[in-house]
């Protein structure tokens, strides 16, 4: 359970209660997607690494979906039944929240905070932390002003300022840490004497300076990670910025990025030494990439762990995979769950492969399906061959013993097995068992039709009228009548 320097209790309060019409969207703005996640998530699993006594999430009409997208969260939900501003929000939760306890005050729509400015604003020897940040464009965010000595004076909304105000770049981030007794006295003090006509959260802070309890100041240097989302143009922005954070993290591993702006990373990454990733790929999940790894352009991977020097080629889509080392997958390649690759295997393009666990050194090059399939090693798949592994209401398995040929354009109707060594003859459908080191092939009879001529299309009416041959015009029907 962390503890501040005064050795209270943490409770963590996030005011959720927004509605977020400005993202234009049914879905609730804490639930919008950043980097694969609702933003909510990522704001939680920093806080979360806190181990604080307990989160109190502040909430409004409507926020059944929150709920439910949070249900196996130990949070204590707090309704704010009207929207009264955020010192009536914070003010909601205070019930549940002892006196001795410390508070620490966040916005869910300000999904990356960093974790060390939390630590650093709990290991602060003041009790009352606000953490501001530096802007060039500070429109929307109540500006911090500072009195003759550069102390905190107060902190004045948009709405509120002055001219001179409106030209402060010093902005207020919306987080805050405060004592939790002297705090419930001020909020039971606010006053909605404001231009929006709401209990500003920011007013507690001006009734702390009169207490002489003023706040330390606390200015962050990365602004971008405290900014929030109110808009979808605002989300991209964070997007990006998170990004760019990931991508820097992974040339720090020693990862070579191609462009490191075209990459998205939706989950957790770790790396071998000189692994490589071209443009425009995803990672999402949890990906696991080995040495000397070589991610091709416009490729998709998703929880996958890829052995060391695999090549995955251009393209190509990956989902819950695991291979070996050497392996080479794609270009166009559609490995979807299941896929389990022993080392040296080849994958070509446009191969699709599912719950299939192939042998090393086993290749399928070009243009097949393998589904429900056990393949053993040194398999050749031939251009066209389908694994039949579904009949209508169950699945059924494909297994395929070590150095088997199958040839190009065949099928293999499951349930069937292929012995060791066997060679199935191209443009077969395979529905028994075939055995070991035999040949095996099913084959109609070719045959030649003589005299036979191909369909010829009935001639256009209006360009062959008055051809020879072709049918009279109604004209020349009528001269001939």
């Amino acid at each position: 359970m962390a503890e501040h320097s005064g050795s209270a209790p943490v409770h963590v309060v996030i005011l959720a209660a927004g509605k977020g019409t400005r993202m234009r969207s049914t879905l609730p703005k804490v639930l919008q997607p950043l980097a694969g996640r609702p933003m909510i998530r990522h704001l939680l699993a920093c806080v979360q690494q806190l181990q604080p006594a307990q989160i109190h999430m502040v909430h409004g009409h409507g926020s059944e979906p929150l709920q439910a997208e949070l249900a196996e969260q130990k949070i204590a939900w707090v309704l704010q039944p009207e929207q009264r501003g955020t010192g009536h929000a914070l003010a909601c939760a205070m019930p549940g929240i002892p006196d001795h306890a410390s508070v620490l005050v966040l916005m869910a729509d300000h999904p990356l905070v960093p974790l060390e400015l939390l630590q650093s604003m709990l290991a602060a020897p003041h009790q009352l932390v606000l953490v501001s940040m530096q802007l060039t464009d500070p429109a929307g965010y109540g500006r911090i002003v500072r009195d003759d000595q550069g102390e905190f004076a107060a902190i004045v909304e948009q709405a509120d300022a002055s001219p001179q105000q409106l030209a402060i770049s010093e902005v207020n981030s919306g987080i805050y840490r405060f004592p939790a007794a002297p705090l419930r006295d001020w909020l039971q003090q606010l006053a909605a004497d404001n231009a929006a006509g709401e209990h500003y959260l920011t007013d507690v802070l001006a009734m702390a300076v009169a207490a002489s309890q003023p706040p330390q100041l606390m200015q962050w240097p990365d602004a971008q990670s405290l900014l929030g989302a109110n808009t979808q143009q605002q989300l991209a922005t964070l997007e990006r910025h998170y990004q760019r954070q990931q991508a820097e993290l992974l040339q720090q591993q020693g990862v070579h990025l191609a462009d490191p702006q075209r990459l998205d990373i939706r989950g957790r990454v770790s790396v071998g030494t000189d692994v490589s990733i071209d443009v425009n790929v995803i990672l999402s999940g949890d990906c696991r990439l080995g040495d000397g790894v070589s991610i091709g352009p416009g490729c998709v991977l998703h929880d996958c762990h890829i052995g060391a020097k695999t090549r995955v080629l251009a393209h190509s889509v990956l989902e819950d995979v695991h291979c070996g080392a050497a392996c080479s997958i794609g270009p166009f390649a559609h490995c979807r769950p299941g896929t389990r690759l022993d080392d040296a295997v080849k994958i070509g393009n446009f191969v699709e492969t599912k719950q299939v666990s192939i042998g090393a050194r086993s290749k399928a090059s070009h243009l097949s399906y393998l589904g429900d399939a056990n393949l053993g090693q040194r398999v050749n798949i031939g251009a066209g061959t389908i694994t039949c592994n579904y009949d209508g209401v169950s699945k059924h398995v494909t297994s395929i013993a070590d150095d088997v040929f199958i040839g190009s354009d065949t099928q293999l109707v499951a349930p069937v097995s292929i012995g060791p060594g066997a060679f199935i003859g191209a443009g077969s459908t395979i529905t028994r068992d075939a055995p070991a080191a035999q040949l095996t092939l099913s084959r109609s009879a070719q045959k030649t039709i003589a005299g036979w001529q191909p369909p010829r299309p009935e001639p256009d009416h209006d360009t062959a009228a008055g051809q020879p041959g072709s049918k009279s015009s109604p004209q020349t029907q009528k001269e001939q009548d």
